[in-house]
């Protein structure tokens, strides 16, 4: 079993009279993705920079890599990596001096800094403008930079703020190769807040979903799908001619859908309750002599999950 890279117990955080952070309690394990989801506002950035010794909780407890972040701070954050949402780099500098700084607060042996600083350079697609002014960076080449510093020291846990916003297609893609790679054959702790859901569903071993502070709910992605997503959309392409047929033999069924079906693309559509109810809808068909040329099940997505938890917690309300 993995040990905790990350364990935080009934941790509160107020700002005066708001609730930033209520009750949080998690734990992450040593070289998982943990992504962190939750709208503006949800309690994410506050949590981090808790995480980080940053900010100081008012209640509860954090021990990060075995150490308490704020008693601990510095030496806390020798081990860790942080990528802010926002990118803060010495903009009249260039890349490679950036690094070149970085490397020298975090420690980096100088036998090996520069030898560092140019793998990550061209790691990156920056070793053509390393040594031009960031301010004449792109925000997409400033983000790359900030990944680059992030990644520096080579930290055990690394906390990231929507790492691929800004990014082109490829250079996103070549940052999730790097997540996995990363937790998978580094060993290394990836804690991922992104507003991203087909991001993290692809990158993350476990993902926990905030609202206005609180945890309202923690799993694998295919742990949640299936505990809050209880509606399925099913596409029926039948012979051409007979989906007014299909719709009278499907009549029996509405206890299993939801609504009333949709024409799609020239298909029928159906909101059933859940997979089950696929192989009876295709029984009935099959009974009334209905030709069935495709029938396919939307795979529900973090998408799915998200909305259903928000619909849930505006039914409470």
């Amino acid at each position: 079993m993995k040990s905790a890279a990350i364990t935080v117990k009934n941790l509160t955080r107020r700002f005066g009279d708001k609730i930033a952070v209520n009750d949080l309690s998690i734990e992450v394990e040593t070289g998982e993705v943990f992504g962190f989801l939750g709208h503006n506002g949800a309690g994410k950035t506050t949590t981090v920079r808790m995480l980080n010794g940053v900010l100081e909780a008012n209640s509860g407890s954090i021990h990060v890599l075995g150490m308490d972040p704020i008693t601990d701070g510095p030496a806390l954050r020798a081990r860790t990596g942080v990528l802010t949402e926002t990118a803060a780099l010495e903009l009249r500098l260039t890349a490679r001096d950036n690094l070149l700084i970085y490397a020298d607060l975090f420690s980096v042996p100088r036998d090996k800094v520069q030898t560092r600083v140019r793998e990550l350079l061209e790691f990156f697609g920056l070793g053509e403008s390393a040594d031009q002014r960031v301010e004449t960076f792109s925000t997409g080449m400033r983000q790359r930079l900030s990944l680059a510093r992030t990644l520096l020291h080579n930290p055990e846990v690394i906390f990231l703020d929507e790492p691929t916003s800004g990014l082109d297609p490829v250079a996103a893609h070549q940052v999730n190769a790097l997540i996995s790679n990363l937790a998978e054959e580094k060993g290394r702790t990836v804690f991922l807040c992104t507003h991203n859901l087909v991001e993290a569903q692809k990158l993350c071993d476990r993902v926990a979903v905030m609202e206005h502070g609180r945890l309202v709910a923690i799993g694998t992605p295919t742990d949640l799908i299936q505990q809050y997503v209880r509606r399925l959309d099913v596409e029926i392409e039948t012979a051409p001619g007979q989906m007014d047929a299909a719709l009278q033999a499907l009549a029996p069924a509405s206890s299993l859908t939801f609504g009333l079906p949709r024409h799609t693309n020239g298909n029928l559509t159906l909101t059933v309750t859940g997979r089950e109810a696929i192989p009876e809808l295709l029984n009935l068909l099959v009974q009334n002599h209905i030709r069935i040329y495709r029938m396919s099940p939307h795979q529900p997505t973090l998408e799915d999950v998200y909305f259903a938890l928000h619909d849930e917690k505006e039914t409470v309300q």
